[in-house]
């Protein structure tokens, strides 16, 4: 019951987004404005500004030390316990699932796969970029420092730019991004700004990252979200290839070409309330029923029978027939317990009479 429960849930999900997408008039796909490629220029230098200034072992260095010698965990010890909870609004497990349930939800509302897959095309873009940069910079974290005063540069570290930061920026702007009005859109705004700056924040708090790391954590989020209006004609077209590759598997279904355990798995998934069904491509013709034997005592000595219609020659057998029933896949037969032993018998311990030998008395 429980899963015919679900399969009926699938269906009506699966049958809403059958339909056409179609977006409400008020909900607009962002483009890069001129603005918004200005505002990209001056992240994109202000995250070579940072780079450099840690490469040159600058002012911004020396900071990164002064607060991880002023610690403050120490001074306000009384945040620890809440902040440790806070930072999860930074991990990208947790996010990730958070946020993609919400858009799945949108998803629905809308019949368009639009939000998942932008959130997957976001989510894509930052494990590139930033994992990138903390592979090839190799930044070791404070509580990892080895030399005062140093960068900590390409020493097998992997902590710059900051991960939480970026992931913040990223996962909660992405709601943002995505709102259908323009006041929905400058309340995620705010709200995913004070998320990203709390979670970057308290990592320096809790000593793991440095600030010159939640600086490029910041630009590196940004620069992503900035970014996302050159990636929509590759979220469209992959959101077109999903519904093309649906309606493919639906036509192989109506023309028989899918096996029928996988036809059975598919069906609920891609057809509209149920209605679609496999059709076969030629009926397999009913069987023939045996004759009874005309002379059973013939039968039993091992004669043919004779014809009952010509009075003589035995009665053709019907044609073999091949059923329409399903192939039973070999983990689904019974089992058939052997009878006897399976050891083969030992001819030297037996006499010609078969009868087993007594041992020699005296051997």
């Amino acid at each position: 019951m429980r899963t015919d429960h679900m399969l009926t849930r699938l269906e009506r999900v699966f049958a809403r987004l059958d339909r056409e997408p179609e977006r409400p008039a008020h909900l607009q796909t962002p483009r890069m404005s001129r603005h918004r490629v200005v505002l990209l220029g001056s992240t994109l230098a202000f995250y070579l500004a940072i780079v450099v200034a840690v490469l040159t072992t600058s002012w911004l260095v020396r900071l990164d030390w002064q607060i991880m010698f002023f610690r403050p965990y120490e001074q306000w010890p009384q945040l620890h316990a809440f902040l440790d909870y806070l930072v999860v609004l930074g991990q990208r497990g947790p996010t990730a699932v958070m946020v993609a349930a919400w858009l799945g939800w949108r998803s629905w509302r809308q019949h368009t796969l639009r939000p998942l897959i932008t959130l997957g095309v976001a989510l894509l873009l930052l494990n590139v970029t930033v994992g990138a940069v903390k592979i090839g910079l190799g930044r070791l974290g404070p509580h990892y420092a080895t030399e005062i005063g140093s960068a900590e540069l390409f020493a097998g570290g992997d902590i710059f730019p900051s991960g939480h930061t970026a992931n913040a920026v990223v996962t909660w702007g992405i709601l943002a991004y995505l709102a259908s009005t323009v006041v929905t859109r400058r309340v995620l705004s705010v709200v995913s700004a004070v998320v990203s700056l709390s979670v970057g924040a308290t990592t320096v708090y809790l000593g793991t990252h440095w600030v010159s790391d939640v600086l490029l954590g910041w630009t590196a989020g940004l620069l992503i979200l900035l970014a996302l209006p050159w990636f929509e004609p590759l979220v469209a077209r992959a959101e077109a290839y999903v519904f093309e590759l649906r309606e493919l598997l639906r036509r192989r279904l109506e023309e028989g070409r899918v096996s029928e355990p996988v036809a059975a798995a598919l069906t609920p998934l891609l057809s509209a309330g149920g209605k679609w069904q496999l059709r076969r491509n030629a009926e397999a013709p009913a069987p023939v029923p045996a004759t009874a034997p005309a002379n059973p005592q013939a039968q039993a000595a091992g004669q043919p029978a004779a014809n009952t219609a010509t009075g003589h020659g035995p009665t053709p057998r019907p044609a073999a027939h091949l059923t329409t029933r399903p192939h039973v896949i070999r983990s689904e037969r019974t089992p058939v317990t052997p009878v006897g032993s399976r050891r083969p018998p030992h001819t030297e311990r037996t006499t010609a009479r078969g009868t087993p030998a007594r041992p020699i008395a005296g051997g």
